[in-house]
């Protein structure tokens, strides 16, 4: 399905950026007179570009200063007003190169190099096209989490900070163990640390709801996927996701709940349920539906007369049956001829492999292999890939052979679970050739003398 992706509609003005105490000219004396006039006038600019400028000049002409920290903080807060995310990151790089635990610079380089990660995925793949970025971003948003509270801050203005900046350091650490490590579990766990230090309230917008829908995203990619916490977290991303996006989350919710429960039947009470809590009760369930393998049974149990099954219905039950319904199936099917429509994938003077089922056409893999009888004596009879094979019934080239054996593939992460039918004695029945009935031609009479 589609990757679905909505985090770009958050702009940066959109989170609460918030300010640090900063080291004012009257803290620390400065002895050079030009400097500290040079300070003055650059400090008092009423104008932020002009502000930005001067503070600029500044730093270039006194790199040494005694205020170069508090500059650089003020310089940070400048650009930061502006919503010059280039420079506020440039220049909080420079204010960590001199004060390696100052929050606020953490803080607002996270939220944009988050943003910049966001931007950097590949929607056909899911991975990032700038792992640098998002590896910078979690360096910091690591740091981030482990600095203590400044000297001269009380302790309510340091929660409220760590409150906003929290959140936002542990959705970096989580999109780059996703995008780029494609460490899934880790991720959820980072989500899910996010979503607990959120208000609840906090996660029915902004970057709190569009965790919740990654969350749910993540929990689907996992093997085998947890579909009761993407469930319930598709269900409360939908629950408050703007009503532009509410269409694109339900297709995504009703897909994976009918996919895991079999039906919708129950979907609008976790939807209910979802608007109250942040997170699932323990008791939320969720009945699975019938494996692949319980419906092919209730199938067979149906079924009076198994040979009556269409191919493809027959290769179905022999990839997912239980061994005891494929095998039922099997000891019909050996030993009896049976023709092998599809398209060439590989062929040899002696075996010939084909792609019977719609999946493995797709695929281009061959499910049906066919060794026969006679090797073809003459290279250019052999049939060329991509070519195929009909039913002589229909004026079509047939290709025909004997059951012999099968083989039930296991999944894996990348690949469902298949079969591969091997047969015996092949051969090819040419495609008959329409008869054009001979039209006599016009007799030609002389003209009269």
């Amino acid at each position: 399905m589609k990757k679905l992706v909505f985090a770009s509609v958050m702009a940066l003005a959109s989170i609460g950026l918030m300010t640090a105490p900063v080291l004012r000219a009257q803290d620390i004396t400065i002895k050079d007179p030009a400097e500290f006039n040079a300070y003055q006038m650059a400090t008092t600019q009423n104008d932020p570009k002009a502000k930005a400028a001067a503070l600029e000049g500044f730093l270039t002409q006194y790199p040494q200063s005694v205020v170069k920290k508090a500059v650089l903080v003020l310089l940070l807060e400048t650009y930061q007003g502006l919503g010059d995310a280039d420079h506020i990151v440039g220049t909080a790089t420079r204010v960590l190169q001199v004060d390696p635990n100052n929050f606020e610079a953490l803080y607002l380089a996270v939220v944009i190099k988050r943003s910049q990660c966001t931007r950097s995925i590949d929607q056909k793949t899911g991975k990032t096209n700038d792992a640098p970025t998002c590896d910078d971003g979690t360096t910091m948003a690591a740091k981030g989490l482990t600095v203590g509270k400044p000297d001269g801050v009380s302790s309510d203005d340091w929660k409220k900070q760590t409150d906003a900046a929290y959140p936002i350091f542990h959705s970096m650490i989580a999109l780059d163990d996703i995008i780029s490590k494609g460490d899934l579990k880790a991720g959820i766990s980072e989500y899910r640390n996010e979503l607990m230090i959120f208000a609840p309230e906090a996660t029915q917008s902004g970057p709190g709801l569009v965790d919740t829908l990654n969350l749910a995203e993540a929990y689907v990619k996992l093997a085998p996927p947890d579909m009761v916490n993407a469930v319930w977290f598709y269900a409360r991303a939908w629950d408050f996701a703007p009503a532009g996006y509410k269409g694109v989350i339900e297709k995504k919710l009703e897909y994976w709940y009918n996919k895991f429960h079999g039906s919708l039947d129950g979907l609008d009470a976790i939807k209910q349920s979802a608007q109250a809590t942040v997170f699932p009760p323990g008791t939320l369930m969720i009945t699975p539906a019938d494996t692949p393998a319980q419906k092919i049974h209730k199938i067979l149990a149906n079924t009076p007369d198994l040979s009556t099954l269409a191919l493809e219905d027959k290769e179905l039950v022999l990839s997912y049956g239980a061994k005891e319904d494929a095998d039922k199936l099997w000891a019909i099917l050996k030993d009896q001829q049976t023709p092998v429509p599809g398209i060439v994938i590989d062929a040899t003077a002696s075996v010939i492999k084909v792609a019977v089922t719609a999946d493995a056409k797709q695929a281009k893999t061959a499910d049906f292999i066919v060794n026969l009888k006679t090797a073809i004596t003459v290279d250019k009879d052999i049939p060329a890939v991509g070519s195929e094979f009909g039913l002589a019934s229909k004026g079509q080239a047939e290709l025909d052979g004997t059951y012999d054996s099968y083989t039930q593939i296991p999944a894996t992460d990348t690949v469902a679970q298949s079969v591969q039918i091997v047969l015996r004695d092949g051969f090819i029945q040419p495609e008959k050739k329409k008869v054009v009935p001979h039209k006599p031609t016009p007799a030609h009479h002389a003209a009269a003398h």
